[in-house]
């Protein structure tokens, strides 16, 4: 993502880099890395994942949130899975449902930069994935999925109760992006495309950050409950770090 960041952008992404450095790393990461390292073990070995990859590599240019973010989120949804279904299915079952949604996680954001992205995600996703080695309840699970996954809209219990784990895993996984991610690559993502410049930008940061507090009580899973909103906290930590230093570069102007 560097090389596509120039001038004011990249320094405030640098800054924002080098603040969240001086920070621990959210629980989740100290906590549950066996889980994270068995989903990008699951990830990297499925052929199916790798395909929806590639698929998603061609069309990067009109994906705002970028692969490292679709990467993220579906390892790490892959790894709710695993905690969330921990003696309760085989083996085998709990790898069908990382698979699925490893899926989910690499083709929610297909269709990100359209308006009601999650509902055209989901059906371009429900088309990408005919042509995969799936049931139809499974096709189904994923696209309802990459339906539920946008924040503050209504979500829809999936017509597959055994699949609605794929559903909140996506959900809580994409939420984890709004904690220190959100202030270290997609914030500096989203307006570098449109030229924002940064005093308009610092102008509404402070009701962005207002918007990222609101999604700590939305998490869907007792993983997503129990870490999300330590992601958010962290997250915001930065974000008012990160405003107060820019203020004082680009207050004035």
């Amino acid at each position: 993502m560097k090389d596509v960041l120039t001038g004011e952008y990249l320094e405030a992404k640098n800054l924002s880099e080098q603040i969240a450095a001086g920070m621990e790393p959210p629980r989740f990461y100290l906590e549950k890395k066996r889980e994270i390292e068995a989903s990008r073990r699951l990830f990297t070995d499925a052929p199916m994942v790798m395909a929806g990859l590639n698929i998603v590599e061609d069309r990067a240019d009109r994906i705002g949130h970028g692969l490292t973010h679709v990467r993220k989120v579906a390892i790490e949804a892959g790894a709710i899975v695993i905690i969330e279904t921990k003696g309760m299915s085989s083996e085998e079952a709990v790898k069908r449902k990382v698979l699925l949604v490893h899926l989910a996680g690499i083709l929610h954001d297909i269709k990100r930069k359209e308006p009601e992205h999650a509902q055209r995600g989901a059906e371009e996703a429900g088309r990408i994935l005919k042509g995969f080695d799936l049931e139809e309840r499974e096709r189904l699970g994923i696209v309802e999925a990459i339906r539920n996954h946008e924040a503050f809209k209504p979500s829809r219990a999936l017509d597959d109760p055994s699949l609605q784990i794929i559903s909140d895993a996506l959900y809580d996984a994409d939420k984890f992006r709004w904690g220190p991610d959100n202030f270290t690559e997609t914030v500096w993502m989203m307006v570098a495309p449109r030229k924002v410049p940064m005093p308009a930008l610092l102008k509404r940061f402070g009701r962005g950050l207002q918007g990222v507090e609101k999604i700590k009580d939305t998490f869907r899973t007792p993983t997503g409950r129990e870490y999300g909103p330590d992601f958010i906290c962290r997250g915001l930590e930065i974000g008012r770090k990160v405003y107060e230093a820019l203020e004082k570069i680009y207050g004035s102007q």
